[in-house]
C-alpha cells in the first residue's frame, strides 16, 4: 500500500497544521505535524507520551496590562499556556506525565526592548511552576525559527530562518511651511 507515492513501511504522510500567534492546537493523530514561525514569540510544545496526545501554542508577549488582557488575552503567555494545558488534560493527558519543549524568544531587532528574553523567562518559569518536565529548549539568540512538532511522538525540528534586523535611524519628517500655501492631497 502506498501513501502519496510512499510505501506503507515509510509510514503515513505528514499532515501539516499551522499554529499562528495567539493559537494553540492539540492532536492525537500520529500523522499531524504542527508548524509555526517564531521571532521574539515563544511556542510551547507539550505532550503526554503515555496518552499519545500533544499540542503547541504560540504567544506574542509574556504579560500585559489588565485592560489589554481583557481584549487581547490570546496574545499573552498565561492565557496560551492555560489553554494548551487544559486542552491536553481534557484529551486524557495527566499533569505528572507532561513533558515540554520550548522554542523562540529571539531578539530579532537591534535597538528595541528584548521582548524575546521576557517571553523565554516566562515560559521556563511557567513550566517549572506547573511541574512539567522540560525535555528540550531552543530559546533566545538573535535568529527566528521555523518549528515543526509531531505531538504524538514528541519529535521536534527547529530551522533557523533569519538574522536580526538592524535599526536604521529614520529621516526627520519634512518641515511644513511656516507661511504661505499648503497643499493637501
Amino acid at each position: 500500500m502506498t501513501y502519496a507515492g510512499r510505501s506503507a513501511d515509510e509510514g503515513p504522510v505528514d499532515k501539516p497544521t499551522l499554529v499562528i500567534q495567539g493559537e494553540y492546537k492539540i492532536s492525537q493523530d500520529a500523522g499531524v505535524v504542527l508548524n509555526t514561525l517564531l521571532g521574539s514569540c515563544v511556542a510551547a510544545c507539550i505532550r503526554d507520551p503515555m496518552a499519545g496526545v500533544g499540542g503547541m501554542n504560540h504567544f506574542l508577549l509574556a504579560e500585559g496590562s489588565a485592560s489589554d488582557k481583557q481584549h487581547h488575552a490570546e496574545r499573552y503567555g498565561v492565557h496560551a499556556m492555560e489553554l494548551l494545558l487544559n486542552g491536553l488534560l481534557k484529551r486524557g493527558a495527566q499533569r505528572n506525565r507532561l513533558e515540554a519543549k520550548l522554542f523562540g524568544g529571539a531578539k530579532t531587532m537591534d535597538g528595541l526592548a528584548d521582548v524575546g528574553a521576557s517571553n523565554a523567562r516566562f515560559a521556563r518559569a511557567f513550566v517549572e511552576r506547573e511541574g512539567i518536565k522540560l525535555v528540550g529548549e531552543c530559546l533566545g539568540g538573535t535568529r527566528g525559527r521555523r518549528i515543526n512538532f509531531w505531538p504524538v511522538s514528541g519529535r521536534a525540528r527547529r530551522i533557523f530562518i533569519s538574522e536580526p534586523v538592524p535599526m536604521r535611524p529614520m529621516a526627520p519628517p519634512p518641515s511644513l511651511p511656516t507661511s504661505g500655501a499648503l497643499e493637501l492631497f
